[in-house]
C-alpha cells in the first residue's frame, strides 16, 4: 500500500489544526494532493511557515489545483474555532503542545492548549454542524505499565501533565459524541518520526535529535541507559490512519479511540547501532541521567484499529528510518 495509490472524495472539506507543525503538515501535503479542500489553522508558537510552503509545494507535483486557505490564529480564541470550523465536514485535530518535558516545565500552558484549546474546537465543531472530529492523542496515556503490547483496553495511568491533558481531552472527544452525537475519533499515536520534525528545540523528539548530532560529528545523547524501548512510527502510517477514519463508515468507530504504531519496537541504542549500519561508521553515545515522566518500555497492539477500519502499517521502521536519514544527508 502506498500513499499515493490512496482514493478520497474531493467533496469533503477538510480543517487541520496544527497545520505548521510536523504532523499537521504532512497530512496536509497528503489531502490536497488528492485534490482536497484545506483550511489550516496555526499560531506558530511551535510550527513553521516552511512546513506549510513546503507541504503545499509537494502537494502540487500530484494536484495542480491546490485548493487550501490558511488562518493565523490559537485555538484557545474560540472565535477562531468558530471561523476556522465553519463551512468544514472533518477536523484533524493535531495542534497540541507536545513533549513532556514542556508539560513539566509549562503546566499551565500545556493544559490550556491541549484541553482548553480542544474543548473550544469541539463547541465550535457541533456549533457549525462539523460531520466528523479526529482527534491526535498519544500513547503517553498508557503511562509505564509492564504490560506489552499496549491495548486499548488496559488500565490508563499517565505519567505527566501532557499525558494527561491528552487523555482528558479524549474524554471529552467521547463525550461529544455520547452527549452531542459528533462523530469524535481518538488516535493515541506512538512515537511519530519523519520529515519535517524539528530536530533544534530542546524538546524534540529523540530521532531527529540522533540524526541531527551525528550528522553534526557530535554525540548523540540518551537519557538513561539506551535499552528503553519505543514503538516508533513512521508519518505515513499516521497519514494513512487518519485517511482511513476519515473515510470509514463503520459506526464503531465514533467515540472510540486507537493505537496508532507499527506494532514492533526498538531501544535507543539498538537506533544508533541501525543509523551506524546504514552510515558505515562506529557512532558512540553520551549518556545521561533519565528524565522526569519517561517511560520505560512502549509497544502498542494495532488490533483494534486493523479490525474496524482495516489498518496495517505501510512503512516499518528501519525503512521510515533510512528514509529520513537520506533526507538528512540531503540537507547537511
Amino acid at each position: 500500500m502506498e500513499l499515493s495509490n490512496l482514493k478520497v472524495c474531493k467533496d469533503y472539506k477538510i480543517l487541520i489544526t496544527g497545520v505548521a507543525g510536523f504532523i499537521g503538515s504532512n497530512l496536509l501535503e497528503f489531502f490536497l494532493s488528492k485534490g482536497l479542500y484545506v483550511r489550516g489553522v496555526d499560531n506558530f508558537s511551535i510550527g513553521f511557515k516552511k512546513n506549510i510552503d513546503e507541504a503545499v509545494y509537494g502537494a502540487s507535483k500530484a494536484n495542480k489545483d491546490i485548493r487550501f486557505d490558511f488562518i493565523e490564529g490559537d485555538i484557545r480564541n474560540y472565535n477562531i474555532c468558530l471561523k476556522a470550523t465553519k463551512g468544514i465536514d472533518i477536523v484533524l485535530h493535531e495542534a497540541a503542545l507536545g513533549s513532556v518535558q514542556r508539560s513539566l516545565n509549562k503546566p499551565l500552558e500545556s493544559n490550556s492548549v491541549n484541553v482548553d484549546g480542544t474543548l473550544n474546537l469541539l463547541k465550535a465543531s457541533l456549533e457549525n454542524k462539523i460531520n466528523r472530529f479526529i482527534y491526535a492523542s498519544s500513547s503517553s496515556v498508557y503511562g509505564d505499565s509492564d504490560s506489552l503490547p499496549k491495548t486499548e483496553e488496559m488500565p490508563l495511568n499517565p505519567k505527566s501533565i501532557y499525558a494527561l491533558t491528552k487523555l482528558t481531552a479524549e474524554y471529552y472527544c467521547r463525550l461529544f459524541f455520547k452527549l452531542y452525537g459528533l462523530e469524535t475519533i481518538s488516535l493515541r499515536y506512538f512515537n511519530v518520526f519523519g520529515k519535517r520534525q524539528n530536530p533544534n528545540s530542546i524538546y524534540s523528539a529523540v530521532i531527529p535529535r540522533f540524526l541531527k548530532n551525528i550528522m553534526q560529528d557530535k554525540l548523540p545523547v540518551i537519557y538513561g541507559d539506551g535499552n528503553q524501548s519505543r514503538d516508533f512510527t513512521y508519518i505515513d502510517n499516521i497519514i494513512y490512519a487518519n485517511y482511513l477514519t476519515t473515510i470509514s463508515d463503520n459506526p464503531a468507530i465514533f467515540g472510540n479511540f486507537y493505537n496508532v504504531a507499527c506494532g514492533n519496537n526498538v531501544s535507543l541504542n539498538e537506533i544508533i547501532k541501525i543509523i551506524g549500519r546504514l552510515l558505515n561508521k562506529k557512532i558512540i553515545s553520551e549518556y545521561e541521567k533519565p528524565r522526569i515522566g519517561d517511560i520505560k518500555h512502549s509497544l502498542a497492539s494495532v488490533d483494534k484499529l486493523k479490525e474496524d477500519t482495516g489498518y496495517s502499517k505501510i512503512i516499518d521502521f528501519k525503512t521510515g528510518l533510512k528514509i529520513l536519514l537520506n533526507s538528512f544527508m540531503k540537507k547537511s
